[in-house]
Order: structure tokens, then sequence, then C-alpha cells
């Protein structure tokens, strides 16, 4: 499948908001229930390092990436959550892949010196792409939160990036 990635525009908000309740829809990508609006999401998100996967005449999203703060504390201002949703029908053709491999640049050029992400151990994808692009396992976090009436764990990933940070 050929795609590109791109600077996300806010433009794109119908379709990120679409590919984001397909994760939901699915019931082991996000803690969330409900559909941010734009305000919500876009404060929610650092301004730089927002990434889409376009392809197609017109184009079209396939997936988006983007980073959140980990804290509002400067001491941890170089550590960001990774997010990376794919549309339904584009998953299994290497665009979360891709994504992250983009992001994971962003992120080192913004500064940014460690990664995390935390996901659902029942996704078993998100893990294992994640882990393809370096990143470790930190842990599990038991019984973090309800989705529903349902406790669930998370695992703990992170990247050190092995060009920020080293002094």
């Amino acid at each position: 499948m050929k795609f590109e990635i791109a600077p996300m525009q806010p433009s794109d908000w119908p379709e990120i908001r679409e590919i984001y309740a397909q994760g939901i829809a699915t019931g082991n990508a996000t803690f969330e229930t409900d559909l941010p609006d734009w305000k919500k999401w876009d404060a929610s998100h650092r301004q730089d390092c927002r990434l889409v996967a376009r392809a197609g005449e017109p184009p079209f999203l396939l997936g988006w990436a983007a980073l959140s703060p980990a804290s509002a504390r400067r001491v941890y201002a170089g550590v960001a959550e990774v997010s990376v949703y794919v549309a339904t029908e584009a998953r299994g053709r290497g665009v979360g892949k891709v994504l992250l491999q983009a992001l994971i640049q962003e992120s080192e050029s913004a500064g940014i010196w460690t990664l995390q992400a935390g996901i659902f151990p029942e996704n078993t994808t998100s893990i294992a792409l994640h882990q393809s692009l370096g990143f470790r396992e930190v842990g599990i976090r038991q019984r973090l939160g309800k989705l529903g009436e349902r406790w669930r764990d998370v695992v703990l990933l992170e990247r050190r990036s092995s060009k920020v940070g080293l002094s």
C-alpha cells in the first residue's frame, strides 16, 4: 500500500476523530469511551509531533500518531506519551509502523528523550509494533483503571532515544 506521512492539520480532525472512534470501538485501544471535540483533543496533545498517513486521490487518512506530555513538570519536558491509531481498513499494512517510525524521528527533533506507551495486554499487535521499534516493557500496571465494569491492566513500554538527552 502506498501512502505518505505528513504533518497533521486541524482540517484533518473529522477523519482523525473517525479513526479514533474505530479504536475506541475495539475495546482494546484506550480507556476513553467518548470522543472529544477538537478543542479538547488539541489541548491535550503537544502542538508538534502530530502526523497523519494519507493515500488515494482525493487523499484520505489511513491513520494518525501524536504525542501527549507525560507531565507538566519541567523535569519531564523530554518525556511524552505515544498515541498511534490506524483505520480499520488499513490495519496490517504497515501504516502503524511507518507512522511510529516517523513519530520517533519527529520526537527526537523536538528534544524528546523518552517515549512511553500504555497498552492493554490484549492488544498484542500494538505491543509487538512498539517493541519492534525499540520500546521495552517496563512493567504491567495492574488494575490501573476500569473500562466499563471491567478492571484493566496496562503494559507500560518506553523507548529511550539514542540521540537526545545523552549528557
